[in-house]
């Protein structure tokens, strides 16, 4: 046994051989190769492997190669869900990526107002663009829709009660849940009316002196069905006036045109909301609006002035990235539709009739022998849009099915995954699937080569 161990390589070994080939902090290249030699030593211990010194270092300096690679790759999404939180949720277009990269080249006036030379606001490239899209006064961008949530009641509530409707408590993820929220943001939550009914009546009786703030909230990831009852948005904008009270509204997932007559699952735009007189309106850019992980504020000028003065929000602030992906993202919006290089929402509203010509074509450029093989065949599916956007239907789809004929689905689904270009699909009743809704238009061709390699 000792015998064999002393055919392990040392780290120094390993690094000499590497040769600074591989452009890693060496601390964390010693890491990487103390863990491949474990992993080694763990084996020969075990009997499972016996070879000698030469080819476990080249083992061993190719494992390392591997894992000094960026992690962060570009995949293929056969998952069918448009907005993976697991991939990033709202993909890029690259066109979009490169015209940003131009434009963030070196310095970039982030905070510096080129009219006058004075020092400027960051939020200044995107507030009046995204305030005359959902028609409200003003607007801000902050890391993502929990921290608008957050920021709004802290600023807004800090110290005094917020009112909401029990049927509104609603979670999303593991970590986000309203009652949580408000906890932090120092405010003390008053639930009104029961999971599934809820009246004005209810909010006009919990109203008291420390009462500062109506909150309404977006189920935006559920729906309950039945006897229910939920408050207008009218009814309590007319109360929060006649009481001087702000009312605040929770969208979770932001649409800024009507779905609906682009052939998708009805959802409330956000232009509809601030037209019923909503102070403050929060909601994602990364899911329905198709933009970068942010959050977005809307609403009173007076009240965003408050915000951007809130300590909390230096916290939360989003970088030159970020606001260059959104000022790109908000590019792709005209009057009533969207551009080509508003990815998410073209990938969404994408036919079945489309995504199976895709399919056909990928069939069409294998060889025989590799459909017969994996039983490869185009079937009709249905898909959810993600993220817990768009939950109450399911969205028209195609997809690839694999029946292998040699090989278990789980070891053709690792497969895919350990690919040149990772593929990640779904497993139902023991077959493989790719959807095609979530493949991007111009990796159909790769998607054939991945397919073709396995």
């Amino acid at each position: 046994m000792s015998n064999r161990l002393s055919h392990l390589p040392s780290v120094n070994q390993v690094i000499l051989e590497i040769d600074n080939s591989i452009p890693l902090h060496e601390r964390y290249l010693k890491i990487i190769i103390n863990k491949h030699i474990g992993f080694f030593r763990q084996r020969i211990k075990t009997g499972e492997f016996d070879f000698n010194r030469d080819v476990l270092l080249e083992k061993i300096v190719k494992r390392v190669s591997l894992e000094s690679l960026p992690s962060l790759v570009n995949i293929i999404n056969g998952t069918g869900i448009v907005l993976h939180t697991g991939f990033g949720r709202a993909p890029f277009e690259g066109k979009r990526l490169r015209s940003l990269a131009r434009r963030l080249d070196g310095y970039v006036n982030l905070e510096f107002n080129l009219s006058d030379g004075k020092r400027g606001d960051r939020l200044n490239h995107i507030d009046q663009h995204m305030a005359a899209i959902c028609g409200s006064e003003s607007s801000m961008m902050v890391n993502n829709n929990a921290a608008a949530v957050l920021l709004s009641l802290n600023t807004l509530s800090r110290g005094g009660e917020v009112i909401c409707s029990r049927g509104q408590m609603v979670a999303i993820g593991g970590s986000f849940r309203i009652p949580d929220i408000i906890e932090k943001s120092n405010s003390v939550l008053i639930d009104v009316g029961t999971t599934n009914r809820t009246n004005i009546s209810d909010y006009k009786k919990a109203i008291t002196k420390k009462t500062k703030l109506l909150l309404w909230v977006h189920t935006s990831n559920y729906v309950v069905q039945g006897f229910t009852k939920n408050i207008s948005l009218v009814d309590l904008v007319s109360l929060g006036r006649a009481k001087r009270i702000p009312v605040m509204v929770d969208l979770g997932s932001g649409a800024l045109l009507s779905l609906i007559e682009h052939g998708l699952p009805e959802e409330l735009p956000v232009r509809n909301i601030v037209e019923q007189g909503v102070d403050i309106t929060t909601f994602s850019g990364d899911k329905l609006l198709g933009g970068p992980q942010c959050g977005i504020i809307i609403g009173s000028k007076i009240l965003i002035e408050k915000m951007k003065k809130n300590t909390l929000y230096r916290t939360m602030r989003c970088d030159k990235i970020k606001i260059g992906l959104m000022d790109e993202t908000l590019h792709t919006y005209g009057e009533t539709g969207f551009s080509k290089m508003n990815l998410t929402l073209n990938m969404l509203v994408t036919s079945r009739k489309v995504l199976k010509k895709r399919a056909n074509r990928v069939i069409s450029a294998l060889p025989k022998s590799k459909i017969k093989k994996l039983g490869i065949s185009v079937v009709d599916s249905s898909v959810e849009a993600g993220s817990g956007s768009l939950p109450v239907k399911s969205i028209e789809s195609a997809a690839l099915s694999f029946k292998p004929v040699y090989m278990k689905v789980s070891n053709l689904a690792s497969a895919f995954r350990h690919g040149a270009l990772p593929l990640v699909g779904y497993t139902f009743k023991n077959r493989f699937y790719i959807d095609l809704k979530a493949v991007l238009p111009h990796q159909v061709d790769r998607l054939t080569d991945a397919i073709d390699q396995v």
